[in-house]
């Protein structure tokens, strides 16, 4: 469920027309609901209620400070994979005992940066990390809390893209060599292994994979519990999806999550951390745009946005698909047609949808794309010297620029220019 509808065949977030947006910051634009933030962090929170639990927020979906804030003030913890990350929970009031720095490519200075400014874990991928994040510790004087990601070598059925835990991807260590990399860590007098981290990928629409990944974990925390180390808690990743398009194939919910955990590694008496990314933030915004013009072309229809493919990269790197709806609702009956809805930029790739059946729509019609809150800003960037795009949160009926839309001589003026030109 989302906060964006339709009333009296306008579209809405919450209780403001998007019209009124587009008209007050221009478009194309983002545009996030807090009562959906709120919702969805929430619905995660209940579903491991009487665990000890922690639901940290992989920003990486959507990392505006106004979004860390509506999260932070819910209790979330922030799941960070770089320094810029960490810097931005921090700023946000996120405390350091509630920040989790993964990813495999930690440098020393972004160890030492968290080392100093609060960190509940490091979730460590690799056996050179571990040694580089030892003498981090020991040159500070501080042993660094971590789990050890695994990869247990489970299909996670999503795209290849975004699958994180089969033998061949980059992340963690195999789960086969767990005790032999464990019983190394626990040898480096800088680091305090606390417990296990997992994650097998993203977008996953059925909870088997999960399953199938969770089983192995339980089972190697019993192991390395005799092997004498003290495992108490489990860090299980994010990656469960949301609907991209409205159809009864739902992906399994937040609650059906839950008690899969619990059905899993209740038993085990460990604390239960989780990082939901795209599930609380991806139906939690939308992106706007207006139609510049209708080309007709040889068998098809172009509908020319003036969003493209540097504003929402994920149907051209992913194929992606994005709901693609008028902020005003046609009439009933009225007979769709199909579309090529396309960008402006200059590369055959900035395409959103072919053949995508709407109603008829003409130049200065605004539509929105659902779905677009997780992946969207955060990945998008300024080719073609196009400006990034506003960001939008609402709040009930009022609505702020949370990121404001850079003008040419911003942009030009980050550039320097050496003194022998």
């Amino acid at each position: 469920m989302d906060h964006f509808l339709y009333h009296n065949g306008v579209l809405h977030a919450e209780d403001v027309p998007l019209s009124e947006i587009a008209e007050a910051v221009g478009t194309p634009f983002y545009c996030y609901s807090t009562a959906t933030l709120t919702r969805h962090f929430r619905l995660f929170d209940e579903a491991l209620a009487g665990m000890d639990h922690l639901v940290c927020y992989a920003m990486k979906a959507a990392s505006n400070q106004a979004i860390l804030k509506t999260l932070a003030a819910l209790g979330a913890g922030m799941d960070v994979v770089s320094g810029g990350e960490y810097a931005r929970a921090k700023a946000a009031g996120v405390p350091g005992e509630r920040i989790v720095f993964s990813g495999v490519g930690k440098t020393r200075d972004e160890m030492r940066q968290a080392l100093i400014g609060g960190i509940r874990q490091f979730n460590v991928e690799s056996e050179p990390e571990m040694t580089a994040l030892n003498a981090v510790a020991l040159e500070l004087g501080v042993r660094a809390p971590i789990t050890i990601r695994v990869n247990p070598d489970v299909d996670a059925k999503t795209h290849a893209k975004i699958a994180t835990g089969k033998s061949e991807n980059k992340f963690g260590i195999p789960i086969a060599r767990a005790r032999e990399v464990y019983t190394q860590a626990a040898a480096l007098p800088g680091l305090e292994v606390i417990g296990i981290d997992v994650h097998i990928g993203s977008q996953l629409t059925e909870l088997a994979p999960f399953r199938l990944a969770y089983e192995k974990v339980a089972e190697l925390t019993q192991v390395l519990r005799a092997d004498g180390h003290d495992i108490r808690r489990l860090d299980l990743g994010g990656g469960l999806g949301i609907p991209y398009t409205r159809s009864n194939e739902a992906p399994p919910l937040p609650t059906e999550y839950g008690a899969l955990i619990r059905e899993v590694l209740g038993n085990l008496g460990c604390e239960i951390e989780i990082e939901p990314g795209r599930l609380i933030a991806g139906n939690a915004g939308i992106l706007v745009a207006r139609v510049i013009y209708v080309k007709s072309g040889e068998g098809r229809d172009f509908l020319i946005l003036d969003a493209a493919m540097n504003d929402l990269i994920r149907p051209a790197m992913y194929d992606a698909h994005h709901d693609i709806v008028p902020l005003v609702e046609a009439a009933p009956g009225v007979e769709q047609q199909p579309y090529d809805v396309v960008g402006p930029v200059c590369e055959s790739g900035d395409t959103f949808a072919k053949a995508r059946m709407l109603p008829p729509l003409t130049e200065g019609d605004l539509v929105a794309f659902r779905s677009a809150g997780a992946y969207g800003a955060v990945m998008s960037s300024e080719y073609n010297t196009r400006p990034l795009v506003p960001e939008v949160l609402v709040h009930g009926r009022d609505f702020a620029v949370i990121r404001g839309r850079p003008t040419f001589d911003e942009m030009i003026n980050r550039d320097t220019i050496p003194e022998w030109l």
